[in-house]
């Protein structure tokens, strides 16, 4: 049987959280680091940019319980999803890639020692560098389902590299606040205008601009 969630319990908390990638023998170097330390108290839709290699991907695969991190915590609902059984974890949060395929989740540590989910359903969801077909009502009936999940009380992660300026209005349409990911640290916007107060973030998006 599941236990219910707590009811006060934020869905997302990155407590600390920060990955390293090492290499170099016998003197190590740090060749990748990324940082993040913020709470998503309610549902909502949240916007995330930054350059390729910056480290998008990563940072959801933590929150989805895919990649362990170097320190910290990702809390789901109350729970470090990290400490919970592989074969449950989706059942707090998901992580779906480009054409909305799951990503595949790697065990390091055997389940028996990993508590149960408190959850039935994902809690959180992640969605990576979708495909938006641009033939007629596709891009609608997407931006419908993320309010649909929102409306579910649900937490919705949108990742896009805008190469388009309708990628951009499908953000400020359906983005309640915006992450920018980049130079090892991930920044917070109320929108994305004063996410494009950033010069890094101007100079990312190039030629493309907000409404």
């Amino acid at each position: 049987m599941t236990t219910a969630v707590p009811p006060d319990a934020p869905l997302l908390v990155l407590d600390r959280l920060s990955k390293r990638y090492q290499r170099g023998w016998p003197r190590r170097r740090t060749t990748f680091s990324l940082e993040a330390d913020m709470k998503f108290a309610a549902p909502e839709i949240v916007g995330v940019l930054g350059p390729n290699g910056a480290g998008k991907t990563t940072l959801f695969e933590m929150i989805a319980g895919n990649n362990p991190p170097s320190a910290g915590r990702v809390v789901c609902s109350g729970q470090d999803i990290h400490r919970v059984k592989h074969d449950q974890r989706d059942r707090l949060a998901i992580h779906y890639h480009q054409s909305y395929q799951v990503r595949k989740r790697h065990n390091r540590m055997p389940s028996v020692v990993l508590a149960a989910a408190h959850s039935d359903y994902p809690r959180i969801h992640l969605f990576d560098e979708p495909q938006f077909n641009t033939q007629d009502g596709y891009i609608g009936f997407m931006l419908n389902f993320f309010r649909k999940l929102r409306g579910e009380g649900r937490l919705v992660f949108l990742c896009l590299h805008p190469t388009a300026q309708y990628h951009i209005a499908i953000l400020q349409e359906i983005c309640e606040r915006f992450l920018f990911v980049a130079d090892g640290k991930v920044t917070a916007a109320p929108d994305l205008t004063a996410l494009c107060a950033d010069a890094r973030v101007a100079r990312y998006l190039g030629a493309l601009r907000p409404a």
